[in-house]
């Protein structure tokens, strides 16, 4: 009898006839352009409530917009938030930061504000750290874990629903929701992590503010792997510009992972007619997108948060 002996290699996936192997650091079809390059080709955006979507654009004009408008009221007099939102500047979940139009996604200008350049002010450390997940990790999501904060605002249309004391918010993707109170309750202690992370409301005159603390930091900001740790600090500011549009900004502050706090700014568009709207069971198979052809590990906790 022969002894074979086989010695174990790294896989070989063969992706339509063509092999394929990871490669370290491999930049995505939808990463952001170098330093140096020309501005990213996207497709044009349209207007909501005559301001441009283009979410800087937006941002300057829902400011002024703000000063003026009445909302609708609840019966407890807040402004009325209630109905289905989709959102508004940021198109798709690939790369909150500018990226070019690829074959399914229309490609955006960034959603940042601030700072200026509309760039993540990451330490050096993390920028390198986040330039691998995108050819290393599959996106949480894919493993159908919640999304966390904020990407929960710009992941999936919502349904919003408020009585006294409390806002509820059902996304339609993968059965995620918040619940949150706004009676002054305080955080919940600072040992306890949460995939959508510990959640409280305030009202400030017509504007929702959330206020999240106690993320566990398994989500991404997006697909191409933009990331924060356990210490982030996010708050949440929604004001409508209008009877069916929400201006939405959201500051990240996280001093392991970032140089200074920073701030998105995008919006939210009601559905006009929503009163037979019916939030379906969008299931998440576990696993169906973790496919070995594209080499990846599904998932590492923390993402980025050790050194």
């Amino acid at each position: 009898m022969k002894t074979v002996l086989v010695r174990a290699v790294a896989p070989v996936v063969f992706v339509l006839g063509v092999p394929w192997q990871p490669l370290a650091a491999q930049r995505a079809p939808f990463a952001t352009p170098l330093a140096g390059s020309p501005p990213a080709t996207i497709r044009p955006y349209g207007q909501a409530a005559g301001c441009p979507e283009e979410p800087a654009l937006f941002h300057a004009c829902a400011l002024e917009k703000a000063k003026t408008f009445t909302p609708p009221r609840t019966p407890d007099g807040r402004p009325d938030f209630q109905g289905v939102w989709n959102r508004i500047g940021i198109r798709n979940m690939e790369n909150i930061q500018e990226h070019p139009q690829t074959m399914d996604g229309s490609g955006g200008r960034s959603a940042i504000v601030d700072p200026a350049d509309g760039l993540i002010p990451y330490q050096p450390w993390a920028a390198a750290k986040r330039d691998t997940h995108f050819s290393t990790y599959l996106d949480p999501p894919r493993m159908c874990l919640p999304q966390g904060a904020p990407r929960f605002a710009y992941g999936g249309a919502k349904q919003v629903i408020q009585s006294p004391g409390y806002v509820f918010m059902f996304n339609d993707q993968s059965h995620y929701y918040r619940i949150v109170p706004t009676d002054g309750r305080p955080h919940l202690g600072s040992k306890i992590r949460l995939f959508e992370g510990d959640l409280r409301g305030r009202w400030e005159g017509d504007t929702l503010v959330i206020d999240v603390t106690n993320q566990n930091a398994v989500a991404w900001l997006d697909h191409v792997g933009d990331f924060y740790s356990p210490a982030v600090h996010v708050v949440e500011r929604l004001t409508m510009i209008d009877r069916d549009v929400i201006h939405y900004t959201v500051t990240i502050e996280d001093p392991n992972v970032y140089t200074r706090p920073w701030t998105m700014a995008f919006g939210w568009r009601r559905t006009q007619d929503s009163s037979g709207y019916e939030q379906w069971e969008q299931a998440c198979w576990e696993g169906v997108s973790t496919t070995p052809s594209l080499g990846k590990t599904q998932l590492q906790p923390y993402p980025g948060f050790s050194k």
